[in-house]
């Protein structure tokens, strides 16, 4: 499906079912990519709503991705988990996977932070690594599918949203302070945001790094640009989880094994990084 109309109805109707199963009331957000739900495990007096059972919320059918609402204390801060996304190749609307976003922010959140699992374009870089996303290039939505596409809900923000900063400054440079406090080596660059859900091939990885791109997955920028259009600030952190090739290797294959293993290796890092700035914030 490329479009659907979604009102502040279906919006409110999901954070009232939420309010009833929970006391918790976060202001701050955190999208979970593949491999990377051990970070819930770290959240307390958590109270936990599978996405199916709350109306309107996509599920996920992806390996990874847990598909739950985890909302509970971390680091100091009261947040929203998001265990898992679901994604456009799954067959859903731009509108209908970033509804979880529209109703957080009905919830009150005013800072989100979005995670991936990503390819890395940028020769530099290597499995394992934590790329600090700078901005994005979303192909995706430049190609028409941005999921502002339709009315404008006036109640979130403008007909035309500036994204000149839509990954907020402070909360980066507080990334860059807390990767040097806890040794964690720290990658910065450009993500670029494709529909999957087949792998790049090798022509189209020589293109991504020419236009600039450091880092490719298919998610994240529709949720970017729907939270900037509520006001949301946003932190993005991509884990590399492979080295993307611009020329064919034989025998060489990417995979969403290979993705979901070397989430093993990124998820520590990316949940110090996190619980880190989490903890600036709570200060």
């Amino acid at each position: 499906m490329e479009y659907e109309v979604l009102t502040e109805r279906e919006f409110n109707q999901a954070a009232d079912y939420i309010r009833g199963r929970t006391r918790h009331r976060p202001q701050v957000g955190i999208i979970l990519g593949s491999g990377l739900s051990p970070l819930a495990d770290e959240v307390q007096q958590a109270d936990v709503l599978p996405y199916a059972d709350i109306p309107h919320f996509p599920t996920s059918t992806i390996e990874g991705h847990a598909g739950r609402l985890v909302i509970g204390y971390l680091a100091g801060r009261s947040v929203w988990v998001m265990q898992g996304r679901a994604h456009y190749y799954e067959g859903y609307s731009m509108q209908r996977i970033t509804l979880p976003v529209r109703v957080m922010q009905v919830m009150g959140m005013h800072t989100l932070f979005v995670t991936n699992a990503a390819g890395g374009l940028n020769p530099d870089f290597r499995a394992g690594d934590v790329m600090l996303i700078t901005d994005h290039i979303n192909l995706v939505g430049m190609a028409g599918l941005n999921p502002l596409r339709g009315p404008n809900l006036e109640a979130f923000g403008t007909r035309f949203p500036d994204m000149s900063q839509a990954y907020d400054a402070q909360l980066q440079e507080i990334a860059r302070q807390v990767a040097r406090r806890s040794s964690i080596p720290l990658r910065e660059g450009i993500y670029v945001s494709l529909a999957g859900p087949s792998f790049e091939t090798p022509a189209e990885i020589r293109f991504l790094r020419s236009i600039g791109g450091d880092a490719v997955g298919m998610s994240t920028a529709p949720e970017v640009i729907v939270a900037r259009h509520g006001g949301t600030r946003v932190l993005g952190l991509s884990g590399i989880s492979n080295q993307a090739f611009g020329q064919p290797v034989p025998g060489q294959q990417t995979t969403h094994a290979e993705v979901l293993e070397a989430g093993k290796l990124i998820a520590p890092r990316l949940i110090q990084l996190i619980k880190g700035v989490l903890a600036e914030l709570a200060s």
